[in-house]
């Protein structure tokens, strides 16, 4: 049977909305893209109508297009193949798919094999907060990583030296693909579990905490990656455009943290604070 790629365009807000309601109804591989995200499912599954509907349901989120292709069975591996490439930050760190061959002339390299979840390197977010990553000095430090996707953050961390990382996220296909990442990467300080910032396990305190979700997420949890970051420590945001970049600043000001750096990649910001001093 042949696969039906569905190719939508959206906001990353309302692509994690849609991806999780396009995985009720039997879509099963999520490829990111700056412009949203490809969603793949067998054309015997694919009902138009219940796509639409969806995206209907959402209308009020945002704008939501989509296109489709056909993709023969015979032409599906190598078609995933052909359009996942490795991510490359130049002379530091790659990111790629357990069929792709290791090149070791990067001094790290990571494997992320991608199903339901975010996190591959090739959403601007997720590159830029890789390079905030790659800037630290986490030699020894505990971090936690909230919304941690296909746990890609959680791995360079460790891969750069963190000692301990707790990762979490609301959703039990991101908890399931970041465990395989995780066992694939072979890193055994990384702790992931499922459930809202509310809900799962911290400890009373991180050297860093680092959140690549969405703007109206992160500015309603805010308040709790402060309550584990001491003076000191440091906090680093992304999943939100450059436009939204002064209320987050404003946010994280008035519970103590100052900006030290932010960056910007095809309108998408990553930022990281400071826990200052109390006064």
């Amino acid at each position: 049977m042949d696969f039906i790629e569905l190719q939508i365009k959206t906001s990353r807000d309302l692509a994690d909305i849609l991806i999780a309601e396009l995985g009720e109804i039997g879509f099963d591989t999520f490829e990111e893209t700056d412009e949203g995200f490809n969603a793949y499912i067998l054309e015997g599954s694919f009902k138009e109508a219940d796509v639409k509907e969806i995206i209907q349901k959402y209308s009020f989120l945002g704008i939501a297009s989509y296109e489709t292709v056909k993709i023969p069975k015979e032409n599906w591996n190598q078609s995933w193949e052909t359009n996942y490439h490795p991510i490359e930050i130049p002379g530091r760190c790659r990111v790629r798919a357990s069929f792709h061959k290791p090149d070791p002339s990067f001094p790290l390299e990571i494997v992320i094999n991608p199903k339901m979840s975010f996190g591959t390197g090739h959403h601007s977010t997720t590159y830029l907060m890789m390079e905030l990553l790659l800037d630290s000095d986490l030699q020894g430090k505990s971090v936690f990583d909230f919304g941690t996707g296909t746990g890609i953050l959680a791995i360079l961390a460790a891969k750069l030296g963190a000692a301990h990382i707790d990762a979490s996220d609301i959703d039990e296909w991101c908890i399931e693909n970041g465990m395989e990442n995780i066992a694939i990467n072979d890193c055994s300080n990384i702790k992931i579990q499922l459930g809202t910032v509310k809900e799962v396990k911290k400890n009373p305190s991180y050297d860093l905490a680092i959140a690549n979700i969405n703007r109206n997420v992160l500015l309603e949890e805010m308040p709790d990656y402060a309550a584990v970051l001491p003076e000191g420590s440091k906090l680093y945001l992304s999943g939100f455009y450059e436009t939204d970049l002064p209320v987050i600043e404003e946010k994280a000001s008035s519970l103590g943290f100052r900006k030290t750096t932010h960056r910007v990649r095809e309108k998408w910001v990553a930022t990281a604070f400071e826990k200052k001093a109390v006064e």
